[in-house]
């Protein structure tokens, strides 16, 4: 009997900075695991401070002008959520076996496929000491959910020492987030995403819980988000002689997630999925070997085996057949569902007015914004209070926001300090170079337009936790940033926490929209249309380069489709979606593709 497999075979990714700063408080003690993102040491000392006079911990202040106070606040809050998390699984093993109770709960929300539920169905049919025997063995059996942690490797801006110098770079703000968590008491794993940062990626040899200890086993993990098996290689390999190994590749789909979108150059989600699955054991042989050999040199210690590699999937998932795909076909071993938990207010934290937004939006509310200052296209809803606020601030003449947490401040344009592109000081001096080009009125609106798109993330992402928490704002924005995925337009109302495990697990449905596309062909319509505008960007004049990009993008797309109709006919059994309607609207799209076409003829400018 396997009881040593994870509770649950979905996982809550990281949402925005603020979305998911408590989920383990709320979700881990069931078994279900989550990601909290460290990179805003302000959000996690305020949460510090709340959750200690919640739950009656001891609190004092770690100031911000004391020395390394990003990384000790950091640290200050895991250690705390993990005691928090602790506490509550203590009390849940401890509750009754009674209808209403933690520990009943926990098992309700198991999948019916586990051996652990099999067991809990089992004792609920037996009486007497055989049942209470049995009910101390699934006490013993069940596990909390990891606690994990995500650094954006981009956000890795230098600081300032109280006099005003320039701090070393173990003091940028992503090395001081992973400082933060190498000195915490948790055991999990701390998730990359957004591309190689050499520099953070070396730093990590600095902290022993990355490596093995005598029995091969590792404190800290690495969790790498990709887009690609190349990516995962070129870092995997990277990573690997530096002694520390990747123990799971997150795929995350290029469009069809929340936040910012990486978008690859047309390569599709299931042909993504499937070259992991083919090479998976290539991949860990090929980076075990790299990785011993690092071992033994920096460590003299002699290993034999490779730590295991886990492969898991988020973007778009959003019914249970789709789930079930993934785990069986794509041998992925947990799923991302992120989106739709902004809909479940016991698993994140969101202020009522997104949360009513959010239950009402439609799918054309949803859309690929340029509202990020880092120039990454990101996902959001219209109509929410950080976007209002923003063009009010434009109507009264006040351009850009004030930049108080300066997270995104990586723009180095005007000033020799990097600025960010949000702000008030950046907008302006951008738009007095616009007001001197002398364009035509079109050209200037589109332009203006641009650079007023930009909204502060840093802040606006976490006010909606400090709205619902009653915490005072940070000085800057009020309004409130979100970043769904397009799949939160087919999730219309707020649902408890075990609907929604019970719509992952296929006991319920809780999506009334017939409409909903397939997740495949969700994706492949968005890189359809993606490529339509970049497209329409290239439409006066294009460079060589840019024809070939559109040329390798559409190649890669066409790759995509015939992959998904091959498999169709293959798994049309397996996947009921894959029938006569989904190989008919891979045609659509299809044509639609190959009627995109660069029109002018190129200036032959490289």
């Amino acid at each position: 009997m396997t009881l040593n497999q994870k509770p649950h075979s979905f996982h809550i990714p990281v949402m925005g900075t603020g979305y998911t700063i408590d989920t383990p408080i709320k979700v881990a003690h069931y078994g279900i695991s989550s990601v909290i993102s460290i990179i805003d040491h302000r959000l996690t000392e305020q949460m510090r401070e709340y959750y200690s006079n919640l739950y009656n911990f001891p609190f004092s202040i770690i100031d911000e002008k004391e020395d390394d106070a990003r990384a000790k606040r950091i640290t200050a809050y895991l250690n705390l959520v993990s005691d928090i998390v602790e506490e509550k699984f203590t009390q849940l093993k401890n509750s009754l076996f009674e209808t209403g109770t933690e520990i009943t709960k926990y098992f309700e929300m198991l999948s019916d496929s586990t051996e652990l539920k099999k067991e809990y169905l089992r004792m609920l049919t037996l009486t007497g000491e055989a049942k209470l025997q049995l009910q101390q063995k699934l006490r013993d059996w069940i596990t909390p959910g990891d606690i994990d942690v995500n650094i954006m490797t981009k956000i890795d801006g230098s600081n300032k020492a109280n006099d005003g110098s320039t701090l070393p770079n173990e003091y940028n703000d992503a090395h001081a987030a992973l400082r933060g968590f190498a000195k915490s008491k948790l055991s999990s794993s701390v998730v990359f995403s957004a591309g190689l940062n050499p520099r953070l990626y070396s730093y990590m040899a600095d902290f022993k819980d990355f490596f093995p200890n005598k029995y091969g086993e590792l404190k800290k993990k690495v969790i790498l988000k990709v887009s690609d098996y190349r990516s995962a290689l070129i870092q995997g390999k990277f990573l690997a002689k530096k002694g520390i190994w990747i123990s799971e590749y997150r795929i995350e789909s290029g469009l069809n997630c929340g936040g910012h979108a990486f978008a690859t150059d047309g390569y599709l989600m299931g042909p993504i999925l499937e070259e992991f699955k083919e090479n998976k054991k290539e991949l860990s042989s090929t980076l075990f070997g790299i990785y011993a050999d690092a071992i033994k040199s920096m460590k003299n210690q002699e290993l034999t085996e490779a730590p295991e590699i886990f492969v898991t999937a988020q973007g778009g998932v959003g019914t249970s057949e789709e789930h079930d795909f993934l785990l069986n076909h794509h041998k992925i071993d947990s799923i991302g569902w992120g989106s739709p938990f902004l809909l479940v207010p016991e698993a994140v934290s969101i202020d009522q007015e997104s949360l009513k937004l959010l239950s009402e939006a439609k799918e054309d509310d949803y859309y690929l914004s340029g509202v990020s200052p880092l120039g990454v296209p990101f996902n959001t809803v219209r109509g929410n209070t950080g976007e209002q606020e923003k063009m009010n601030r434009v109507e009264s003449g006040k351009i850009g926001a004030p930049c108080t947490k300066k997270h995104l401040a990586l723009n180095t344009e005007f000033t020799e300090e990097p600025i960010c592109q949000a702000s008030s000081k950046y907008q302006k001096k951008k738009i007095d170079e616009l007001m001197a080009m002398n364009l035509s009125e079109i050209d200037f609106k589109a332009a203006f337009n641009k650079i007023i798109d930009k909204m502060c993330l840093c802040v606006g992402l976490a006010n909606g936790v400090a709205i619902e928490k009653e915490i005072p704002l940070q000085k800057g924005t009020q309004g409130v940033a979100i970043c769904p995925g397009p799949n939160t337009a087919y999730f219309s109302r707020i649902v408890p926490l075990q609907e929604m495990v019970d719509h992952i697990y296929g006991r319920t449905n809780i999506i009334t929209d017939a409409e909903r596309p397939n997740m495949f062909v969700k994706e492949l319509t968005l890189y359809l249309e993606y490529l339509k505008e970049r497209i329409e960007e290239y439409s006066v004049s294009y460079s060589n380069k840019q024809e070939k990009y559109v040329e390798t993008f559409r190649s890669n797309l066409n790759s995509g489709i015939a992959y998904y109709k091959e498999k169709a006919d293959e798994l049309k059994f397996q996947f009921y979606e894959m029938n006569e309607e989904f190989v008919s609207q891979l045609e659509s799209l299809s044509i639609r593709l190959n009627n995109l076409t660069l029109t002018p003829m190129p200036s032959n400018v490289e």
